[in-house]
């Protein structure tokens, strides 16, 4: 079971250096952790409260459903662009590149 906690770890560590105003997807912080974006997903669900959990989207830029009006109305109070419901990756994606 440590195995899973050091993964949680790591992919809340990543999320924490995620700036304001800017955001990540599920796979690019995997791609960081070493893990997949479900995985991501996952931790973030069962724990990421204490993390800026709302600056990680999908790979399209949207977010999903069951805390769409919050991710949203958090994201807005940061400044990120969000156009018919996805956030514009290429002006605010996070790491760069």
């Amino acid at each position: 079971m440590t195995g899973a906690l050091d993964v949680d770890e790591a992919v809340f560590d990543a999320v924490e250096r995620i700036p304001p105003g800017r955001v990540s997807t599920y796979g690019a912080i995997g791609r960081l952790v070493g893990v997949g974006p479900r995985r991501v997903a996952r931790a973030l669900s069962q724990g990421g409260g204490a993390v800026p959990w709302y600056r990680v989207v999908r790979a399209d830029g949207s977010v999903a459903e069951p805390v769409r009006v919050r991710q949203l109305a958090l994201l807005a109070t940061e400044g990120v662009p969000v156009r018919n419901g996805r956030v514009d990756l290429a002006a605010v994606g996070w790491p760069d590149g």
